[in-house]
């Protein structure tokens, strides 16, 4: 078996390979047969210039096959490697990997005997390294898969462990996982140098120089070699101070104690090995700042507070807690279980040992034993994300290949065209003839290209990063022009994470809420001050909003002895024992107190999750919770139950069924949640833009849909899906319960169409048992009571049915759908600066604009799309060689600035850890929903200019092609200056159209998402045939001004007539190609707003004026531009303006035939659904 499919996240497939002799090669030996052929046959048989040409080509085919195997793995895997069935005698192997994981690498295959096990046993591990995983082959399943890690065993397994027990587990372990550092080698600057000058537009340009040289001339063609050395050189020391940067995050070195071969020892955390016991505490540093934790362990004693800012961007600390108590039998999940692990590269703020655990730590710390190491921690994670993700900065890049492939065809005609008609004339100089030909099919593919599209991304990156928005994959950039179907989570995105406290209800007959407290029962009021996850961190209280706000209403306090009090009144303190802590798929918490020398158990949960555990549910207790939550407050349910007397250890050691069964019920706390001030302005501006709004929330149905009616995302009556009254059958019920409507997975479609409709997390369980999730799901509006992976089916499902998805929520319990959406944004809850530090801020705003640019710079640079547009013109493409060296200069200048834009010392650090989420592509350090905006708006205008730049490049190089081709046998040639003016213009206005801003405002008009569709290729031929009518009379009309005189094409250039209009005409069809293909409104400015581009074009029709009306003699004399005959130049102005009003007709009226549209998605849904309905039966 040759190829192992591996369907990993990361990795989908692996071919075995094995590296062929140098002889045998299939770059070496076919060409040392040509070599000989070329010496023994076709020196003898053709003169000695003619023989050279073909060395010539023979040379430039060989270099071409060894940059090849540079540009491409799999031309590298068929020259140098062949494959092989036998994994014992691969020796290599190619990895293919996963969609948007990366570029396929050819990697060694390594084998390694165990430790342990004698020669004679021969057990060894074949494995490969790829993006600092290691796949192991397993004889058993057939395949690689990931190294494993001790993290998914059951809590017994953890339970019992006691580290490694001997030297040979610590070497073997060693073996297997390594050290834990984040060890990638340090580039150097020619390791770098030579990627860039290996690219294939920076080989392309090289080649262009050495035609250039040919032609004779030198100075110019040297000059242009020497510029785009020096950028390359710049643009690699740039890389090189990125890398570094990244190199200086490292595992903290801190000493740990570490319980190994049965008695505790000192070890440097970077010795830290995957099933070491640990002791791990708050430790400070020689400079006062906390250490880092140095990998992810989980806590088998005692809790600690940890700030997990620099992974999910939470500003709030997170309380950590030991597995005790948890089913011996359950298995650890890295989703579920986040409350037990410490992860690497989080900071400990405080920490509470476990005294009555068995295995006693030395110097106070916390139990725990380490989970993984290295590159596998979820800082190791988040760091393989910013190295390996961003090495695509383009916008369709699979497009781009093709259009240039539309425009090759082109360019081959023309150059077929050339060639015959040479061939035609036995006068003519063969060498001059193979020069014209590879002038013309090097014209067309436009060296620029690269460089356009990454701008275009690289921008929007910039003015995201200004504005506090950071991407860790800017090959995302694009989707979010795409975009048609945007979530949001409720509870600290749409609303406000400052609950206020409004009472509490349900504790009469009575429907009113009680605000007086002094009225509210004891033990209601105790469970508030107690039931909770609050946390004292250097005296200051923090942790969940709604329960400060909880503290604050009833006016208690809370001490840092884990008791609370009343700050008024003759109340007892009640004591807290043993927490256990709100966990999402359980949708409760609860506490274990003493007060006085009695034990109770006080628990507060989601009302439907307590209803079930309550001993009497009082008969208002339904409509109650119901009334609050449809008005969009927060309902808890409280309850309690006595405990017999006991100890404290026995306490503690309860069963956390048993604490949370047989419970009395205490009343509902009800908090209003407040939506933030610009929710619903953003939403319905997103509404207002053709897209689908949709909220996935935990929160319960009633208050989701009242929140969602709120802030736009329902305008049409709401029906939400539950069981009937008997409790079998589902149906849709509306809020107030006054229509019913039976459910039906089939008619669902149907009754969107006058519903807005909501579901609930059993709801979707259901939907998963009956196969119904691409029925029912692209329907529904409102997702309430939905656990962290049933959001992700969510987003999976829209997905499915070609929806373009937008997610944006908290970086904490919507990881895995911002992951799965194609455009994630995580909200960081930062604080907004104080007032008084307006130069702070703007420090701040400067550094914020650097980490985009960085990668910008890394990834232009990755890919040869450097100093592409050093040579800007491509209108006149065939007479690039003519540009004097100054204005090379010049442009290369412009295009320097521009890439060092934004940076203040032009230099570009990455994206930090800080300022990323390991969460998902996008973070935005603000507290309100407005990003959305702002990355659809970069992401729209991305698009827009990634299009119009197609077209134009297009219109320019199919004129190019007819220009060098046709006329270049007419004898038409252009002047040195003449050449040069028009670059100077092409070079200004593709700077300036790739810096158009986007409108403040999106618009209802969408982008179109494509290259290939109607609209472009009518454009392009249309104004193609326009451009070459006005082309083809103006020189035909010249003609008949001209003396008969035989022009020869070889000769040198001479100013004549029709050379005088066929360069105005070029020039007047450049203006026009880019004023009527420019996408203003409704996406980016008009060109009124974009005053450059504006002047720019102005002082292009002015400049045509004035030559074409002869106005300044000497100055025309300077173009090698002769006198036209009256009559010519009148004729010549009207044409000029007759065909720039009729293409910018005919533009126009391709807009509106057609509109960028909603993309329709219901035919594919339909799809989805009937090949699921077919597997099913």
């Amino acid at each position: 078996m040759t190829r192992f499919q591996v369907d990993g996240k990361v990795v989908e497939s692996v071919d075995l390979l094995k590296k062929r002799h140098w002889s045998w090669r299939l770059d070496v030996w076919p060409f040392v047969i040509l070599y000989a052929v070329w010496i023994l046959t076709i020196i003898p048989s053709l003169d000695i210039a003619d023989a050279f040409i073909v060395l010539g080509a023979l040379v430039a085919f060989h270099a071409l096959v060894f940059l090849f195997t540079v540009w491409s793995v799999d031309f590298k895997r068929f020259v140098q490697y062949s494959k092989v069935d036998d994994i014992h005698r691969a020796d290599y192997c190619k990895v293919t990997p996963a969609k948007f994981s990366g570029s396929k690498e050819i990697v060694p295959l390594h084998f390694r005997k165990l430790a342990g096990s004698s020669s004679s046993e021969g057990l060894e591990e074949i494995y490969f390294e790829f993006r600092k995983q290691q796949y192991i082959y397993s004889k058993e399943k057939g395949t690689f898969s990931k190294l494993p890690y001790p993290s998914k065993e059951t809590f017994g397994y953890y339970l019992k462990n006691t580290g490694h027990g001997t030297e040979a587990k610590v070497v073997a372990a060693t073996e297997k996982w390594g050290r834990n550092v984040f060890e990638y080698p340090q580039p150097t600057f020619q390791k770098l140098m030579k990627e860039q000058i290996m690219e294939p537009f920076f080989v392309f340009q090289v080649f262009c120089v050495g035609l250039w040289c040919l032609d004779e001339y030198w100075y110019y063609s040297l000059f242009t070699l020497f510029m785009l050395f020096m950028f390359e050189s710049t643009m690699a020391k740039s890389r090189l101070k990125t890398l570094s940067e990244l190199r200086r995050v490292r595992v903290d070195s801190q000493t740990l104690m570490v319980y190994r071969c049965g008695k505790w020892v000192k070890l440097s955390g970077t010795e830290l090995l995957p099933g070491d016991v640990v002791s791990v505490g708050r430790s400070v540093g020689q400079n006062g700042e906390d250490k880092s934790v140095p990998a992810d362990m989980l806590l088998l004693a005692g809790t600690a507070i940890v700030n997990e800012a620099i992974l999910t961007g939470e500003s709030t600390p997170q309380w950590k807690v030991s597995i005790m108590g948890r089913g011996t039998g359950e298995t650890l999940s890295a989703r579920r279980d986040k409350a037990h692990v410490l992860f690497g590269g989080t900071k400990i703020l405080q920490h509470t040992p476990d005294k009555s655990y068995s295995m006693k730590t030395p110097d106070g710390g916390c139990l725990a034993v380490v989970l993984r190491t290295g590159f596998e921690t979820s800082q190791g994670k988040l760091m393989r994300t910013i190295l390996f993700s961003t090495e695509r900065v383009t916008a369709n890049s699979w497009e781009s290949g093709l259009f240039i492939l539309f425009l090759v065809v082109f360019a081959i005609i023309a150059a077929g065209y050339v060639l015959k008609k040479g061939l035609e004339d036995p006068t003519r100089s063969k060498y001059k003839l193979f020069l014209s030909c590879s002038l013309i099919i090097t014209s067309v593919i436009p060296p620029e290209l690269p460089m356009e599209l990454s701008i275009a991304v690289n921008t929007s990156l910039i003015a995201l990063a200004r504005r506090g928005i950071f991407c860790t994959e800017p090959f995302r950039i694009p989707f979010a022009g795409k975009v048609d179907i945007c979530c949001f989570d409720k509870t600290g995105t749409l609303t406000s994470d400052d609950m206020e406290f409004s009472g509490v209800g349900g504790l009469t007959d009575s429907e009113d809420l009680e605000r007086e407290m002094t009225t509210v029962p004891t033990r209601t009021l105790e469970i508030l001050a107690s039931c909770h996850s609050l946390v004292f961190v250097d005296n200051k209280l923090v942790g969940d909003p709604l329960e400060k706000a909880a503290l604050k209403g009833i006016d208690w306090t809370y001490k840092s002895d884990e008791k609370a009090m009343p700050k008024k009144g003759g109340s007892d303190a009640v004591q807290i024992v043993q927490r256990h802590h709100f966990a999402s798929h359980l949708k409760r918490m609860a506490v274990v107190v003493r007060l006085q020398e009695q034990y109770f158990a006080f628990v507060k949960g989601a009302p439907e999750t307590i209803q079930e555990r309550l001993i009497d549910v009082p008969p208002s207790y339904v409509p109650t919770y119901k009334k609050y939550t449809r008005q969009g407050s927060r309902v808890l349910a409280l309850a309690f139950k006595s405990l017999p007397d006991m100890t404290v250890s026995e306490a503690r050691s309860l069963e956390r069924d048993t604490v949370e069964s047989g419970l009395t019920f205490a009343g509902f706390a009800v908090f209003n949640c407040p939506i933030r001030g610009d929710s619903a302005t953003v939403l319905n501006e997103l509404k207002q833009s053709s897209h689908d709004l949709v909220m996935i929330t935990g929160d319960q149905a009633l208050t989701a849909c009242h929140v969602a009616q709120q802030v736009h995302i329902i305008s049409k009556p709401a029906l939400i899906l539950g069981r009937a009254k008997n409790k079998e059958v589902y149906a849709w019920v509306s809020p107030d319960e006054t229509e019913i409507v039976s459910y039906s997975e089939n008619e669902v479609g149907a009754l969107s169409e006058a519903y807005d409709l909501c579901i609930g997390g059993e709801c979707i369980e259901m939907l998963q048992q009956t196969s119904a999730v691409p029925k029912v799901v692209p329907y529904v509006k409102v997702f309430a009571r939905v656990a962290p992976e049933q959001k992700e089916l969510i987003l999976t499902t829209f997905k499915s049915v070609g929806r373009m998805t937008l997610m944006c929520g908290d970086g904490t319990n919507d990881v895995g759908a911002l992951k799965q959406a194609h455009v994630g944004v995580a909200l960081l809850n930062a604080m907004p600066p104080p007032k008084g530090e307006k130069s702070s801020d703007r420090s701040s705003k400067n550094d914020t604009a650097k980490p985009a640019k960085s990668k910008k710079l890394k990834a232009a640079a990755e890919n040869g799309e450097g100093p592409s547009k050093s040579k800007a013109t491509s209108s006149q493409a065939g007479n690039r060689h003519l540009t004097p060296a100054e204005m090379q200069r010049q442009k290369l200048k412009k295009l320097m600035d521009e890439l060092n834009e934004g940076g203040g010392d032009g230099q570009a650090p990455i994206v930090k850890l800080g300022d990323a989420s390991m969460a998902s592509p996008f973070t935005a350090k603000h507290a309100s929903v407005c990003p959305t905006t702002d990355i659809i708006r970069q992401g729209r205008s991305t698009l827009v200019t990634t299009l119009q730049m197609f077209k134009i490049l297009g219109l320019n190089c199919l004129a190019t092609a007819y220009v060098l081709s046709v006329m270049y046998l007419d004898g038409v040639k252009l002047g040195d200056v003449q050449a040069t003016i028009s670059g100077v213009f092409t070079a200004a206005f593709f700077l300036f159209i790739s810096h158009a801003r986007p409108l403040q405002t999106l618009s209802a008009e969408r982008p179109h998402p494509n290259i290939f569709c109607a609209y472009v290729f009518l454009s392009l031929l249309g104004q193609f045939a326009i451009h070459l009518l006005f082309l083809i009379s103006s020189v035909n009309e010249a003609s008949k001004y001209m003396p008969d005189e035989c022009i020869e094409p070889d000769s040198e250039f001479h100013p004549n007539l029709v050379n005088t209009v066929s360069y105005m005409v070029g020039l007047m069809l450049q203006v026009a190609t880019f004023a009527v293909n420019y996408m203003g409104h409704p996406f980016n400015q008009s060109i009124p707003e974009n005053k450059p581009f504006l002047y720019a074009l102005l002082a292009a029709v002015g400049f045509f004026t004035v030559i074409t009306s002869d106005l300044f003699r000497d100055l025309n004399d300077w173009l090698k531009l002769v006198p036209m005959p009256k009559g010519l130049r009148d004729k010549l102005l009207i044409w000029a303006f007759l065909t720039f009003l009729v293409c910018y007709a005919w533009e126009r009226l391709l807009r509106l035939a057609f509109p960028g549209k909603m993309p329709s998605w219901k035919q594919r849904q339909r799809r989805v659904a009937a090949s699921l309905e077919k597997k099913r039966n």
